[in-house]
């Protein structure tokens, strides 16, 4: 009887072994084909564009935000840093989330006669995405000195993705994707 025990002990340590040496691809299957990074993004220039209007949206493997720009957007920095500061002050952006993500965009948020052409009713949470897989909070900082920043709390350091896009019409939009998970 002792043997018999030994003997299945031993036979269920093999099997936990195995399974532990098996391929994440035997195991898991690839998600969503995403092979993206989460080291910073960028591109110089400044832009004449201004901002416009920030929206979100939820896809099957990222949630996505978009900034439309009136113009061609040239210049932006999306990066994850340890808090995000508000341009000029230095304040920190409080923000919801395991991680957060400062997205710089080189173009302002106001007109050549310094008003607003985005003003979000509550800028801490310029957008709503409550129920997002990834998203945690959107935060609209300001302008100054012809750049916008906008803090994205997110649920933990993910891979992103960033892009431009023309149009509609003569504008343009910043898009950033972060992906659900790795």
């Amino acid at each position: 009887m002792k043997k018999r025990i030994l003997s299945l002990l031993a036979s269920v340590a093999m099997l936990c072994g195995l399974a532990m040496l098996a391929p994440a691809s035997a195991v898991a299957a690839p998600y969503c084909g995403i092979y993206w990074g989460s080291l910073p993004e960028s591109a110089s220039g400044m832009s004449s564009a201004q901002i416009e209007n920030l929206r979100t949206g939820r896809h099957a493997c990222f949630d996505r935000l978009v900034v439309d720009l009136e113009g061609d957007v040239s210049g932006y920095s999306v990066t994850y840093v340890h808090r995000v500061s508000e341009l000029g002050s230095g304040f920190a952006v409080p923000l919801r989330g395991g991680a957060d993500l400062e997205i710089l965009v080189h173009a302002p948020a106001y007109d050549a006669d310094f008003h607003a052409t985005y003003s979000p009713r509550h800028p801490s949470h310029a957008v709503d995405v409550d129920g997002y897989r990834t998203f945690r909070q959107v935060a609209f900082s300001g302008s100054f000195e012809g750049q916008t920043l906008i803090g994205l709390g997110v649920r933990a350091r993910l891979p992103m993705r960033v892009f431009t896009l023309d149009g509609p019409g003569d504008g343009s939009r910043l898009v950033i994707d972060v992906a659900h998970r790795w």
